[in-house]
């Protein structure tokens, strides 16, 4: 479950609100899609989410635990795909996950099946012992997919996590994402691929300007506004919003 409660964002001295009164919750179980135009506060609200930016008010729970109060419990909770490379790229992509595994206090059998059954799947087995640096950034970004579940957190979170990966290991996430839910557990993402949210997603919610416009399951939201796809409901709502 993640819960967001009067939460706001601002910049530049308060003048810019980035996220404003943000309340969201979500229950376990679901692929949760985060939608909104270029600069509407998705990356803001990932970011508080994930404890790299602090509120300015409101609260943030990850399954129940205060992330202000006890952000380190919290952040034991969720994997996280950033929409930046922020790795140590003198690494090998196996000491990437190595120290990951070590972080998270993953064992040595959990960590190899991991590998195992990931490697292949996003076909890094053959560069997996070569410095990060040396990676596209498909490959860099199959790389920290497959470190955010190294410890199987019970949220994961992803920041346009389909951006520069090719036809097949984009299938891959789908299902692997899918697949998270049907165990219990949570995905949150932001992206802009607005059929991919439509047939993946079991509920959205639209951002526009750091306020949540719409929020609920996409066939439900479709039939309230009259729209065929969920490109046409979001450019009603967020053109109506602008």
């Amino acid at each position: 479950m993640i819960r967001f409660e009067n939460v706001t964002k601002s910049y530049a001295g308060g003048a810019v609100k980035a996220v404003d009164d943000l309340s969201l919750e979500i229950d376990g179980g679901k692929v949760f899609g985060f939608l909104g135009p270029n600069g509407a506060g998705k990356t803001t609200t990932i970011k508080m989410m994930t404890g790299i930016l602090n509120p300015d008010a409101g609260k943030i729970w990850l399954e129940g635990i205060d992330l202000d109060r006890d952000p380190i419990e919290a952040k034991r909770l969720f994997g996280f795909v950033p929409d930046t490379f922020e790795m140590f790229e003198r690494l090998t992509g196996l000491e990437y996950l190595n120290f990951l595994a070590d972080l998270y206090r993953v064992g040595n059998a959990e960590r190899k099946a991991h590998m195992d059954k990931y490697l292949p799947l996003y076909e890094l087995e053959s560069a997996i012992g070569q410095q990060i640096r040396s990676f596209s950034h498909g490959m860099k970004q199959k790389l920290q997919i497959i470190g955010s579940l190294i410890h199987q957190p019970r949220i994961w979170i992803l920041d346009e996590p389909m951006v520069g990966l090719d036809p097949a290991s984009m299938h891959a996430l789908k299902q692997e994402m899918r697949e998270y839910c049907e165990s219990g557990k949570t995905v949150f993402f932001s992206t802009h691929v607005l059929d991919v949210a439509e047939r993946l997603c079991d509920e959205i919610g639209i951002i526009r300007k750091g306020k949540l416009i719409a929020q609920g399951e996409p066939e439900a939201l479709m039939k309230t506004d009259r729209a065929e796809t969920l490109e046409d409901l979001f450019l009603n709502l967020t053109e109506k919003e602008a």
